[in-house]
Parts: structure tokens; C-alpha cells; sequence
């Protein structure tokens, strides 16, 4: 709607004689040539530092997409018992929050939305974490699906090197097989979106390696590091989200075993013990990320 304002009564000054314009064309291009540059910096400046997908807008993306972040990393988690001390949601946010840093520290890099819903073994009858409270299983099928849909989606929008990080070790094999199917139905430049799909296994295979072996030359066992909500995992826990350990609980509380979903003691677990395995995870998916774009 045009708002019409009525004019004063005032006498109106003689025009001045009119003096020569220039064409309208000219003028026009004169104010597009002016107005372009800016308005290209603008869509080449990203409105924010996050390199998180779902906190950009879509022509965000898009302009991020285009000018060169072309890399998408899809962090999984999954939701699972850790015993009485650590929260069900460990996975998730570790994943989300180690994958934010990778992204950063590589560059021209965006992180997908954490995939939260994985194997965790049967329901009926429950096996494995399924026989405590809050964990929940999907089929390895439903999960495979659901990646090679998350994807092919990311594909379809510009991203060209789609990599798989899984922070919980029962699925690993899921993500190489997705990845192998994804690379087959491609093919090079398969459908005009020349892309691949990796399965970043180095993500997940130096918390059971590099990370424990720095543990052990401090000082502690195997049994104490532990598989499972023992020291290494609430110590990563501490060094991402403190508050999803019952720091005060487990110091006075009793010391889970087997029967309680625990296999180790996290009794000494630290901050500082968990940064150490956090700098390993991230300095070793770049690394490792940094390779398998080299041999495009």
C-alpha cells in the first residue's frame, strides 16, 4: 500500500530550465554497477562463524556451498545407557561437538545435524544396553537407510566429499557399507553430482588406541580405563559436558560393575585427562579427512 501525504499550501518556486539528461539505460546501468560489488560481498560473507548446517539459514548455506564449503561432515551419536554416573546422551553431544571443531579446524567445512538413532541390539527379548532404562535401538537396516538418505540429500544440495563420523563403536561397520553402496550407485559424476561418501573410521579407532595408551603411560590400568563408562569415557565426558556426569554422586556412590552397564571405574576421571583424547579424536580426523581429499 502507497501512503499518500497531502502537500503544504506554499507557492511553488519557478522550474529551472531543464538541463540535459543523461539516457535511462545509462543511468540504470550506472546504479547497477554501483550496487553489484556490494551486493556480492554480501553473499560471500557468511552472516555468522557457525559451521553448524541448522544454524544457517538456506541461502546461508547456499552461499556457503558456493563459494567453496563443499565438505560436509554427518557426526553420529546414539542414545544408550552409561551406568548410574554418565547421561544416556554422551554420544550425541561428543559427536556434535568434536565434529563443530574438526569443521573448524579444516575450513570450508559444515557439520550435519547429529544422527541420534542407532543399533544397540535387539529389543525383544532386550540384549546388551537395551536391559537398561533410556537406551533405545533401531534395526541396522532402518539405520543404514537413514544415512544413505542424509547422504543423498546432502549430495543433492552441492556437497561433494560426505563423511561419516560414529562415536560408538557397535555400528562402524554400518557406516563403511553405506559408504561402499553410496560410492557404487554414484559412480564418477554419477547423475551430473560427482560425490563421494567416506566412513571416517579414524574418529572412532583412536579412543581404543592412541587415547588408551596415553592413558596407561600416566599411570592407569586397563581394567580402571575400562570399555565401557569406565575412566576413558567419563573423562571424555568432562572435557565436552561436564554436566552430564554425577561428578558428586559417583564420589561418594558406589562403584558400578558389569550389572550396573559399566565395565571399568571412572572414580578418577578429569578434565584435563579428557582433553587429551579429545585433541587425539580431532588431530586425527583431520589428519585423516585432510588425506582422502588429497586423493580425489
Amino acid at each position: 500500500m502507497t501512503l499518500q501525504f497531502p502537500l503544504p499550501n506554499v507557492p511553488l518556486a519557478p522550474r529551472a530550465p531543464a538541463r540535459p539528461s543523461k539516457p535511462y539505460g545509462v543511468l540504470l546501468a550506472l546504479t547497477l554497477s554501483c550496487l553489484m560489488p556490494a551486493a556480492s560481498a554480501l553473499a560471500a560473507t557468511p552472516a555468522g562463524a557457525s559451521v553448524m548446517l541448522e544454524e544457517l539459514t538456506s541461502t546461508e548455506l547456499r552461499s556457503r556451498i558456493d563459494h567453496g564449503a563443499t565438505t560436509v561432515l554427518v557426526p553420529i551419536g546414539g542414545v544408550e545407557q552409561s551406568g548410574p554416573y554418565i547421561a544416556l546422551g554422551k554420544h550425541n553431544v561428543r559427536a556434535g561437538l568434536l565434529a563443530r571443531q574438526i569443521a573448524q579446524t579444516l575450513g570450508n567445512t559444515i557439520v550435519a545435524p547429529v544422527v541420534s538413532y542407532v543399533p544397540e541390539g535387539s529389543i525383544a527379548p532386550p540384549a546388551g544396553h537395551m536391559r537398561f532404562a533410556g537406551t533405545i535401538s533401531i534395526p541396522p537396516a532402518a539405520f543404514e537407510a537413514v544415512l544413505e538418505g542424509t547422504a543423498a540429500s546432502l549430495r543433492q544440495h552441492g556437497f561433494r566429499d560426505i563423511i561419516f563420523l560414529g562415536d560408538h563403536g557397535g555400528y562402524q561397520k554400518n557406516e563403511q557399507n553405506v559408504a561402499n553402496k553410496l560410492n557404487r550407485a554414484w559412480g564418477k559424476g554419477a547423475g551430473g553430482k560427482e560425490a563421494r561418501a567416506y566412513a571416517l573410521l579414524d574418529y572412532y579407532d583412536v579412543t581404543q588406541s592412541a587415547y588408551v595408551a596415553e592413558l596407561q603411560k600416566r599411570g592407569y590400568s586397563s581394567a580402571e580405563i575400562g570399555l565401557h563408562a569406565g575412566l576413558a569415557d567419563a573423562a571424555l565426558m568432562l572435557a565436552t559436558d561436564p554436566s552430564l556426569v554425577r561428578s558428586e554422586a559417583m564420589a561418594h556412590g558406589p562403584r558400578p560393575g558389569v550389572a550396573d552397564g559399566v565395565r571399568g571405574d571412572a572414580t578418577r576421571a578429569t578434565r584435563e585427562l579428557g582433553q587429551i583424547g579429545i585433541k587425539l579424536q580431532v588431530d586425527a580426523s583431520v589428519a585423516a579427512i585432510k588425506q582422502l581429499l588429497q586423493r580425489k
